[in-house]
């Protein structure tokens, strides 16, 4: 779509103008000064010659009509002559001095320049030459300009200086002339203007204008995947080097998305391989998990088995009263419920999960797991204090990737109390898990009494493969797999530990209401 109003053609119309029109005014300025300056320069040289024929008459007068120079002013005829002379010349004003610089004749309306004439008389008588100055200011053409000239020029008389004559022109009337001209050159101006402009913007848009035209037309109607269409004929100049060079161009972008889109497909695999390994180390983690709480829940179950079996040899028996028989069975119900619940639970943890997120209490997380892990071997002689201040535990997450977090963790720090000095004393394994009052996020802390770890290894728990552990006890990937899934929920996790005192693992989460769960890529 063009825009009239800001179109390359009346772009080039609006600069052509205005060049045309600048360039003619400042020749029309530069004519006006020369023909300022000739017309003054006619204007002295009018002067001059009116001087010299003043000049002839006084010298006339002066032999042939036995006059001196003193009583001229006394001739009528004679003023009314140099009075003819001056309006024939149009000049206005004349001052006759003699050789003593004393005024014998005044004619016109000097008023306070006949100073100014004077002075130039007696200089002339001084210096037996003529000159010529400007008075005065007034508005010429375009500016301020002199208001009168002057011309002198001395009076001789059968070879011998007898006086001087000086004579004024008002330039008013000059300037009037050229002004009157100046309408004229200007009327002249805008129609040259007008004719060259439109000359200019036809041969322009036959050169420039059309072939940008036809160029554009032709990347508007240019189309992802085809060819890039050619001119009929490209222009020998640099519109059409410009077209060759959006060619070449384009082409070269054609090769860069091919090659673009084979990089972003090959990424595309890459990643969804990465995704792959990184679900298969976090579901042989939770394997290696379930197997170590399987061993755990095999020898709970024992225990239930054996209660269930002496009942059923009990009932076997004769002499059993029917009250008997129904408090044997409801005791037996009760022991298979347990085993139920146990190996549900396990089953629970187990099952492959969906990877689904949704809203999910963290608290509610953390108590079920406990419950879980309390027939467990590995708690045994561990006292777990849950402290769960925290008034808003709501995250967006998947239930069972954080719950297998939060098992690894607990699992670990069940090991490193496992071989303290003082397992005997039930008061010396303690796993505190906290919630702290938060703000604006959700914080854990899993606090143990094992033997810490050394500040030189602290940075590198969470790597893969590390471990602490005796052979055949870890694997090493389970804190590298909580990072993994944390930084995947927007979270963060980090240690503090004290050699001899234990270890703090703090896990930073956002909370559901101040997360866009479209963001979030476990």
């Amino acid at each position: 779509m063009r825009f009239p109003f800001y179109s390359l053609k009346t772009g080039i119309l609006t600069h052509l103008a205005f060049l045309i029109i600048s360039a003619m005014l400042l020749i029309n300025v530069v004519m006006i000064k020369f023909s300022e300056k000739d017309l003054i320069q006619a204007k002295i040289d009018a002067g001059r010659l009116l001087l010299h024929v003043l000049e002839k008459k006084v010298e006339y007068s002066i032999i042939h009509m036995n006059k001196n120079l003193a009583n001229l002013d006394s001739a009528p005829i004679f003023r009314r002559e140099i009075t003819q002379l001056l309006q024939k010349g149009h000049f206005s004003e004349a001052l006759i001095v003699n050789k003593e610089g004393v005024k014998v004749l005044s004619t016109g309306s000097w008023g306070q320049a006949e100073k100014e004439a004077l002075s130039m008389s007696r200089e002339a008588v001084a210096t037996r030459k003529g000159a010529f100055d400007f008075y005065g200011s007034t508005w010429g053409i375009i500016w301020l300009a002199h208001e009168r000239v002057n011309v002198t020029a001395p009076i001789f008389a059968q070879g011998r200086i007898i006086g001087a004559a000086t004579i004024c022109a008002h330039l008013g009337p000059v300037y009037q002339a050229l002004r009157k001209s100046e309408k004229i050159i200007l009327i002249y101006i805008f129609l040259n203007t007008i004719v060259l402009v439109l000359f200019g913007i036809y041969l322009l848009s036959r050169t420039v204008v059309k072939p940008i035209y036809a160029l554009l037309q032709i990347t508007d109607e240019f189309k992802d995947g085809e060819p890039f269409p050619q001119l009929a004929e490209p222009p020998r100049n640099e519109i059409g080097q410009l077209f060759r060079s959006l060619n070449m161009m384009l082409k070269r972008l054609e090769e860069n998305k091919k090659e673009l889109k084979s990089h972003i497909s090959s990424l595309e695999k890459a990643n969804e391989e990465i995704k792959k390994a990184q679900s298969e180390i976090i579901r042989s983690e939770k394997l290696a998990s379930v197997g170590r709480l399987a061993t755990g829940v095999a020898h709970e179950i024992g225990n239930p088995i054996g209660i269930i079996l002496g009942y059923l040899d009990l009932i076997k028996k004769d002499g059993l009263t029917q009250e008997e028989k129904s408090d044997f069975l409801n005791r037996i119900e009760s022991e298979i419920i347990r085993i139920n619940d146990i190996i549900r639970q396990l089953l629970d943890f187990s099952r492959l999960t969906s990877g689904e997120q949704k809203e999910t209490s963290v608290h509610k997380l953390i108590l079920d797991l406990i419950d879980m892990l309390k027939p467990q071997p590995m708690m045994a002689g561990i006292q777990v204090q849950t402290v769960l201040e925290a008034t808003k535990d709501t995250v967006w997450a998947d239930p069972d990737q954080l719950r297998q977090v939060f098992l690894n963790i607990v699992m670990n720090a069940a090991d490193a109390m496992e071989g303290d000095e003082g397992s005997d004393d039930v008061s010396a394994k303690v796993l505190t898990i906290e919630s702290p009052v938060m703000d604006d996020s959700m914080e854990l802390r899993f606090t143990d009494t094992g033997s810490g770890i050394p500040e030189q290894e602290l940075g590198h728990i969470f790597d893969p493969f590390y471990t602490t552990k005796e052979p055949g006890k870890g694997t090493g990937l389970g804190l590298s797999v909580c990072y993994r899934i944390l930084e995947g929920l927007g979270g963060t996790i980090r240690a503090e530990s004290t050699v001899g005192k234990g270890t703090t693992i703090i896990i930073d989460l956002p909370l559901y209401h101040q997360i866009d769960k479209k963001n979030y890529h476990p």
